[in-house]
């Protein structure tokens, strides 16, 4: 008597619909907005505090040095003066051994020669030479602490080329970018084109290529646009962009151009193929005659000095101009900032979305992971197309994202957790407040009991009844001593959509049995209320109480059961049928324990399959227990035993369910689809308890020890969580 009393106050959901209309669609979208825009603001602001440019430049330079080699520029030849060469001159270059060298090479027909040897007293340099005009030779800008180094003064200054460069000092002095051109205040190194720049401007000039400046001020060799780098270009912020500057696009050293010495010119051991109608760069490596240096991304390799001599680094340049002109070799490319700003709030919508999907932290991780690898391939698979496009904002963007969410979403699970812990025991107070009314025979006389109307009452025949001035009955669904299911259409949502009321009418209507039923009531509702942010449970629309009775009003959806899929009705299902099932079923029920909340009533006719997406939803939470902490001081209240028989595990009708009562239940379901037999029709091991059912059926030796584990008779030998479940389900 009691506990039927008991269950006229349990409300169990049936059927969902899934719209994206639901203020749970319109929450998921909202946290996935807010965050990733939120991140995307931070991520942006510290970049433009240039705490990420270190680290941005390091990965510009990693990718770089990663850069598969490419063949030599053959269009260029280095001559190189080496200490060796130095020590026949006894440390000094004259003249007569410079202009021996220049006579050498010009009888082998070089298209253009760069001479880079700062030599500014002498005077008779590159004199009684046919070709001087194809000469170009250099000088250097004065700076802080350092005079000029004029040009040689026989040299007219538009063969002349600075020698600056520019490199990156504010972080770690490595040469990124370089000089084109530069205005000069000083009163012999006037020239305003950069030394690599120039001598591959005369190059060209001589194949009928001309140079320009376009209306906008962008350099132009033939039909090729230099843009110049400003100051927000790719990893830089707030970048010093003075003069014309690009950024340098290496070879690898090791591959840059053919290299002779200067013996080799003038003992004549070179092959005059090295050096007809090419570009000869003729420079020294010795310390005491030229510059220092530089720093570059290939600094780091052990079989690289750690300065790249100022020869190289000008015949870089060179290479660079020249290849990109009439190779079509790309230059160093980048976004704006607008489009860059896009890509890092893509990859932060990408991050939170992915922690909103996979909350289970192991699968957060793979799948993050991946996600980012990912990540680093698009920005390597770019770069090596020349695209330097922003790799450490976004991965900082993905991974922030990823958890920011991740802890809101721990933060609102820990938070429902509480509040269905809190409805829980405000539930089994109420309960046993009624258990001690219901026994009081003499507290209210019989006449109070109200029982429900008979189905075809013309209260519901009308068709006219709108409760809550809303809701507009249609037809009745069902009946039983809890009250009546209706199907019914909401007139203030936009299409009228049909939804399911469940009306619940107390078994007595006096003021202190209501009271508590109402009590019961609410706690009861927000329960589901919570519940229903998964995916695959049915989610609570709204409920109320209306002249002393009580309505829940839930989403609709048609579909059919899952006692519909399986014997007798169909056949015997496969393994692969168990296993898709099992997958489905454990995540819902992963959410569930995750809130320390127990089903009790797993069973077919419980289990919804969606016909619109052919999804698994779990219903019927009217029986939902909390499961109270092992070390709970709190004494657990006398529940009332829930279940069906046959899928309900023996704790559970002992009226101490365990989370792993629901695992019991979904593991008899799986072996009812495999074997055709109804789980009341199993017997169990006498010895063991053990339901017996491997006889029956030929299935793997896995699925059947999943099976076996997940109904076994004591709770403690069972999964006791549906994670472990779903672990050793993905290994099959």
């Amino acid at each position: 008597m009691i506990s039927g009393l008991l269950e006229k106050l349990r409300v169990p959901l049936v059927k969902v619909q899934d719209s994206r209309e639901t203020s749970k669609s319109k929450s998921w979208l909202q946290i996935i907005l807010v965050t990733s825009v939120g991140v995307t603001a931070f991520i942006w602001g510290i970049r433009e505090l240039k705490w990420l440019e270190p680290w941005e430049l390091r990965v510009y330079d990693q990718m770089l040095r990663s850069h598969p080699a490419e063949a030599r520029d053959r269009r260029i030849l280095l001559v190189n003066i080496t200490d060796d060469d130095l020590k026949r001159e006894k440390w000094t270059l004259s003249d007569r051994t410079i202009n021996q060298l220049l006579k050498k090479i010009e009888s082998y027909q070089p298209r253009i020669v760069g001479l880079y040897l700062f030599q500014p007293e002498n005077n008779n340099l590159a004199a009684n030479l046919q070709n001087q005009d194809n000469i170009i030779s250099t000088c250097l800008f004065s700076s802080l602490g350092r005079d000029e180094i004029p040009p040689p003064p026989n040299f007219p200054i538009d063969n002349v080329g600075f020698s600056d460069v520019v490199a990156d000092n504010e972080n770690d002095q490595i040469l990124r970018r370089i000089l084109l051109f530069a205005n000069s205040t000083d009163q012999k190194c006037t020239t305003s084109f950069g030394f690599g720049a120039l001598i591959a401007i005369n190059y060209l000039e001589k194949q009928g290529i001309e140079y320009q400046f376009t209306k906008k001020g962008e350099f132009q060799l033939g039909k090729t646009l230099f843009p110049r780098l400003q100051p927000n270009s790719g990893g830089y912020k707030h970048l010093d962009a003075d003069g014309y500057q690009i950024l340098l696009n290496y070879h690898h050293p090791n591959s840059l151009a053919d290299q002779v010495t200067l013996r080799d010119i003038i003992s004549g051991r070179v092959n005059p193929n090295l050096i007809k109608d090419r570009l000869v760069i003729i420079g020294a490596t010795a310390a005491n005659l030229t510059p220092g240096g530089f720093y570059t991304p290939y600094s780091t390799l052990p079989d690289q000095p750690a300065r790249m001599s100022a020869l190289f680094i000008h015949a870089q340049i060179a290479s660079q101009l020249i290849s990109t002109v009439l190779d079509g070799r790309p230059l160093i490319w980048y976004w704006p900032d607008w489009v860059e700003l896009i890509w890092m709030w893509g990859w932060s919508l990408v991050g939170s979305i992915i922690a909103w999907r996979w909350q289970n932290p192991l699968l957060l991780l793979v799948v993050a992971g991946t996600t980012l690898l990912g990540l680093v391939g698009i920005c390597v698979g770019l770069f090596l197309q020349a695209g330097w496009i922003p790799l450490v904002p976004s991965a900082l963007a993905l991974v922030i994202s990823s958890i920011c969410v991740t802890a809101y979403t721990s933060y609102q699970n820990q938070r429902q957790t509480q509040v269905i812990i809190l409805q829980v025991e405000k539930q089994q107070e109420a309960i046993a407040q009624l258990n001690l009314l219901l026994e009081d025979k003499t507290a209210v006389p019989d006449s109070y009991l109200d029982f429900p109307p008979p189905i075809d009452s013309p209260e519901v025949k009308s068709g006219d009844l709108l409760l809550s001035g809303r809701y507009k009955i249609s037809q009745v669904l069902g009946a039983g001593g809890f009250g009546r299911t209706y199907l019914a259409q909401d007139t203030q949502r936009p299409g009228n959509p049909i939804c399911v009321v469940k009306k619940l009418m107390p078994a007595r209507q006096d003021t202190r049995f209501l009271q508590i039923a109402r009590r019961l009531f609410n706690s009861e509702a927000e329960i589901l209320q919570s519940l229903g942010k998964h995916h695959q449970i049915p989610e609570l629309l709204a409920y109320f109480e209306d002249d002393q009775e009580f309505y829940l009003i839930q989403q609709y959806i048609e579909g059919h059961t899952l006692s519909e899929e399986l014997p007798p009705v169909n056949n015997v299902q496969n393994e692969l049928f168990v296993m898709e099932m099992f997958k489905q079923v454990l995540e819902v029920l992963e959410f569930v324990h995750q809130h320390r909340v127990i089903h009790r009533d797993i069973k077919p006719t419980n289990i919804i399959r969606c016909a619109q997406d052919n999804r698994l939803v779990l219903i019927d939470f009217g029986a939902v227990k909390l499961m109270q902490p092992q070390n709970s001081e709190q004494t657990e209240l006398a529940t009332v035993a829930i279940g069906t028989r046959g899928y309900a595990p023996p704790e559970q009708f002992a009226g101490h369910p365990r989370l792993c009562s629901d695992i019991y239940a979904l593991g008899m379901i799986g072996i009812q689809a495999i074997t055709g037999i109804p789980p009341q029709e199993l017997h169990p091991n006498p010895e063991t308890g053990n339901v017996m059912w491997r006889q029956t059926v030929q299935v793997s030796e896995e699925l059947a020890a999943i099976l076996d584990k997940m109904v076994c008779y004591h709770f403690s030998d069972r999964y006791q969580s549906a994670a472990a479940v779903l672990q050793d389900l993905k290994r099959m």
